[in-house]
């Protein structure tokens, strides 16, 4: 008979996800935001699971909303351009390369994770201030200011430039344009962000007009 002390325990216990359920899932979110990059948030589902080699029925099982996966795939998106941040600033501070060559690569990193699919996808009835959309907004953040700091520490970046500053070009410059064919538009992207990361560079080439743009600039309603 067991004793009172362990039925709360018990009752306690979540069973874990199967393994093949989390992979489907994440087949699911994988598919998703390569489709939602080419083709916007309103794509069928059903495409969506074909892309993802799954049945439909296991993608409503796993996201019975649209909501509910474009969530999963904005932090999904924000999770590994964080990474991709944090990985940089490991490298400055192990001496593996120097600052401004760090954010370089980051930028160049940030845009293959297609992180200028995610302003189509915040429309309205989207929680943007759920709570962990929230935590990966900051741990982004951070990393990013972290890097950028560095950087202008070194001398290599402009003093007058913000992490907005570079997330509005990111979100910018990774977009088709509307109404264009957009064939081949990755050829052009890392060639506008190189342009873009040039203008960065220390020392300044000419005096920007207005004031830096912060993160808190472009979360204020207009």
């Amino acid at each position: 008979m067991s004793s009172g002390t362990e039925a709360p325990a018990a009752r306690s216990r979540v069973p874990r996800p199967r393994a093949d359920a989390l992979r489907n899932r994440e087949r699911i979110v994988a598919a998703a935001r390569e489709m939602f990059v080419e083709h916007g948030p309103d794509v069928p589902l059903d495409e969506i699971a074909r892309r993802a080699v799954i049945g439909n029925a296991t993608l409503y099982r796993h996201f019975p909303d649209r909501k509910d996966l474009i969530h999963d795939v904005v932090l999904s998106v924000l999770s590994r351009v964080a990474e991709r941040a944090e990985e940089a600033v490991l490298d400055v501070a192990e001496e593996r390369g120097d600052a401004f060559g760090a954010l370089r690569r980051f930028v160049h990193e940030a845009a293959d994770e297609r992180i200028g699919a995610l302003c189509p996808m915040l429309s309205e009835g989207f929680d943007k201030n759920h709570a962990d959309l929230l935590a990966g907004s900051e741990r982004l953040e951070m990393a990013v200011e972290d890097l950028m700091g560095r950087a202008r520490k070194a001398g290599r970046l402009r003093a007058d430039v913000a992490v907005g500053d570079l997330m509005v070009a990111l979100s910018q410059l990774t977009r088709p344009l509307p109404g264009s064919a957009c064939v081949n538009f990755d050829q052009f992207v890392h060639r506008h962000l190189q342009l873009f990361l040039d203008g960065l560079e220390a020392p300044a080439r000419s005096e920007l007009p207005g004031s830096a743009a912060t993160l808190e600039d472009l979360r204020r309603p207009q």
